[in-house]
């Protein structure tokens, strides 16, 4: 059965890498790194002090480190325990896919998908109220993951497994700060 969940996944991934064109690669290579986000997040960040104020948004950001941290320590521990090898460096389908950009390191499970997620979810749980269309959000963690297997760097079931670890940090770290919150630093 595992295997061939596998199968489907890898048979996934090349239809979904081949929908790639050398038209778009630049593109794809520009949406895949976080520096290149950097005005979303300052744009976000702005949101985010003019609804709460410097003082908050500041403990919040502390959350929102811990958030990242976590997820990182995780997906390495993942990636290290089943060490799965990236599409672009998996010899049995290396040479009928488009390998855009390459990296040693594992494939299992998505460290982008992981953390964008788990920070769009843990900011959309805080603000979903308070900022008109915040359920936006979400399309950063999908264009973000998809330039993951546009690249040939991610299988799908890499990016759900993230996106699934990023949920459930998300929601924990949420409820972490709705306890600090009510306890420390009201609103």
């Amino acid at each position: 059965m595992f295997e061939k969940i596998l199968a489907l996944d890898t048979q996934l991934f090349i239809y979904l890498n081949s929908l790639g064109s050398e038209t778009y690669d630049n593109l794809w290579l520009i949406i895949t790194k976080q520096v290149n986000w950097i005005p979303f997040f300052l744009f976000l960040l702005y949101l985010i002090y003019k609804k709460i104020g410097i003082k908050n948004t500041g403990y919040l950001l502390v959350f929102v480190a811990l958030l990242v941290l976590a997820t990182d320590q995780i997906t390495n521990l993942f990636k290290y325990t089943f060490q799965r090898p990236r599409p672009c460096n998996n010899p049995e389908i290396n040479t009928i896919i488009r390998v855009v950009q390459s990296r040693s390191s594992f494939s299992f499970f998505s460290g982008h998908a992981a953390n964008t997620m788990a920070v769009a979810t843990f900011l959309y749980l805080i603000f979903r109220k308070q900022i008109k269309y915040f359920w936006l959000l979400f399309l950063w963690p999908l264009i973000f993951a998809y330039s993951r297997i546009y690249l040939g760097l991610h299988y799908p079931l890499d990016i759900l497994s993230g996106y699934l670890c990023g949920l459930i940090l998300g929601y924990i770290a949420f409820k972490g700060y709705q306890f600090t919150q009510i306890k420390y630093f009201p609103l």
